[in-house]
């Protein structure tokens, strides 16, 4: 048996984009950016770079992240994942990496929310019906 797992802590790059399969299951696509630092070792000087991840969420957790999430929520992401090789706008071959969420928590403060569920309140709830008890 393989296993593709994935865990990603980073920011939306774009507003969840919502849609609904033929059949009616609903799916958010989104974009998160995951930034690193590392140093130089010839010269010591610390070098950014980003490393951008598809995310899509299927079901009731995908209609909550359309509610939920936009662009520049910090997010944490667990799934599985797949490599897609694809032809840039450049005529070059370039890879994608893209997440099958099973697991997407809001980390923003306002989005904080206890294990295993999604960032805020469900929809018509009172405020901070989302939130953790003493948080």
């Amino acid at each position: 048996m393989a296993l593709s797992k994935i865990q990603i802590i980073g920011n939306l790059g774009r507003d969840p984009e919502l849609r609904y399969t033929p059949n009616g299951r609903p799916v958010a696509s989104f974009t998160v950016a995951v930034n690193q630092s590392q140093k130089n070792q010839q010269s010591g000087e610390w070098i950014e770079s980003t490393d951008w991840f598809r995310v899509s969420v299927w079901g009731d957790r995908g209609e909550r992240a359309a509610e939920n999430l936009r662009k520049g929520s910090r997010v944490f992401v667990d799934g599985r994942f797949r490599t897609r090789e694809y032809e840039a706008n450049d005529g070059q071959k370039r890879m994608s990496l893209d997440i099958t969420a099973e697991t997407v928590l809001g980390l923003d403060k306002r989005e904080a929310a206890p294990e295993g569920t999604f960032a805020g309140a469900p929809a018509g709830a009172p405020a901070g019906a989302g939130a953790p008890a003493g948080g």
